[in-house]
């Protein structure tokens, strides 16, 4: 008999590997039998694509135009028409005096939002055998783009000032201030913002510079070097590391924030003089505030911030909320219905459409000709005794809104093994954009109401 060839040699070796009395495929797929690793490669799976358990929508970051970032730094905003330059004038009487107009200078400079990923060889390889979730380059970049995208989206409805609970002088042995708010609004505040701090006991303002935060922990916050937080104080935003929010626009000074007397200190952009002071142009903004008080969600208060805008030379293009008020909305508008009919109907806002509805009853898509969209990030009020309330309602005229594109999200990958002394592969995507209001006259934000 012949010898046999290397592949007949290695079939017959092979002769029964996969066969048993327990089936064909026992020992190939037995994923329970194989030691999860630290980075959850090998988990016990039924397929390799992996299920989101987490809300990756981002709606008002679809509903906000987009645009070039073009060549500017800023822009120049005229804010009166001049103190008596107009009135009547008799056959002989005298001209009006020569006035001219109030000019403010607005600077508005590019943020960066980076997102990282990264495996290491060896994962790269393991993820690919039986019980992996496959190409585990390809699903980190995947998330990553979610988490990239969704990152934007909380910054840009990010909550803009907050009683805290209490705080430290020390954190951790280190020259630094602690502060505390409730665990689900520490997102709000981001390492690199700058933190102002309205005291409680004193009622003054800190308007002169920012401490930066340098970390944060739940509802913990670090700020490094500069103030002593005491229980009942107010954290703003003094400046953003990152994309300026809704709230930072929408904001008024002197805003009543909790019991805090004399208000809070929120500056949307980097003014030329010298910050936000109470009188200012920049105080325009409608805020509907119950001044730390929770109230129930009413249409009043809604109607009252679409006066204010249409007052102010704007119309309102959308109304923001979140779903608690969402559904209050619904119930309201539900009392008055009137049915002649049903048909399907939404409104589109940028590349969002609302919940469908009926064109002739309100519900669920507009409200006085204004679509309606709800968000799931869209902050919170917090009352004086630190207590989450419901989400804040915004009635935003977008036509004065849009999120400036510096650099378009790039996607960067190395595999320099030298350079980052392991053997990893890393991945980072980064955006450069700001969110640009150039009309804060006509926006309106209603506060502390109840879920």
């Amino acid at each position: 008999m012949a010898n046999p060839s290397l592949s007949e040699y290695l079939a017959q070796s092979q002769r029964g590997l996969y066969q048993s009395v327990f089936g064909p495929e026992y020992l190939m797929k037995q994923s329970y039998f194989q030691v999860d690793t630290p980075t959850g490669i090998f988990n016990t799976t039924y397929g390799r694509k992996v299920w989101q358990a987490l809300n990756n929508q981002t709606r008002f970051f679809n509903a906000i135009p987009r645009t070039v970032w073009g060549n500017t730094a800023g822009w120049r905003v005229r804010t009166d028409r001049g103190a008596d330059r107009s009135r009547p004038v008799t056959e002989v009487g005298n001209l009006p005096v020569v006035n001219i107009s109030n000019i403010e200078e607005v600077s508005s400079l590019p943020r960066i939002v980076a997102t990282t990923f990264g495996a290491s060889v060896k994962s790269v390889f393991t993820a690919q055998l039986e019980g992996g979730v496959g190409d585990v380059l390809a699903l980190e970049n995947e998330n990553a783009q979610l988490d990239h995208v969704k990152e934007i989206n909380e910054e840009l409805l990010a909550g803009s000032a907050y009683i805290v609970s209490g705080g430290a002088g020390t954190s951790n042995g280190t020259d630094g201030t602690t502060f505390i708010v409730p665990a689900s609004i520490g997102k709000h505040f981001k390492v690199g913002d700058a933190v102002s701090m309205t005291d409680i006991s004193a009622s003054g303002f800190d308007r002169t510079s920012g401490s930066v935060v340098s970390g944060v922990s739940g509802g913990t916050v670090t700020v490094a070097a500069g103030r002593t937080f005491a229980n009942g104080d107010a954290a703003s935003i003094y400046s953003r590391a990152g994309i300026t929010s809704i709230d930072d626009v929408v904001a008024e000074d002197a805003t009543l924030t909790g019991a805090v007397a004399g208000g809070t200190n929120v500056r949307a952009y980097n003014f030329t003089q010298g910050g936000r002071t109470a009188g200012d142009w920049d105080a325009a903004a409608y805020v509907g505030s119950g001044s730390g008080t929770a109230r129930n969600f009413s249409l009043d208060y809604v109607d009252a911030a679409i006066q204010k805008i249409r007052e102010n030379g704007g119309e309102p293009k959308l109304i923001l909320l979140g779903h608690d008020q969402y559904f209050n909305m619904e119930r309201l508008l539900n009392v008055n219905q009137r049915y002649m009919g049903q048909e399907e109907y939404q409104v589109g806002v940028g590349s969002e459409r609302t919940f469908p509805g009926t064109r002739t009853g309100l519900v669920l898509a507009t409200y006085q000709g204004i679509p309606i969209m709800p968000d799931a990030d869209v902050p919170k009020s917090v009352d004086s005794g630190d207590t989450v309330l419901g989400s804040n309602v915004y009635v935003l005229d977008t036509d004065y809104l849009e999120i400036a594109v510096a650099q378009p999200t790039q996607y960067v990958e190395n595999r320099d093994y030298f350079a980052v002394n392991a053997l990893v592969v890393r991945g980072l995507l980064y955006t450069m954009a700001e969110m640009r209001c150039k009309n804060i006259f006509v926006q309106a934000k209603i506060t502390d109401l109840n879920t």
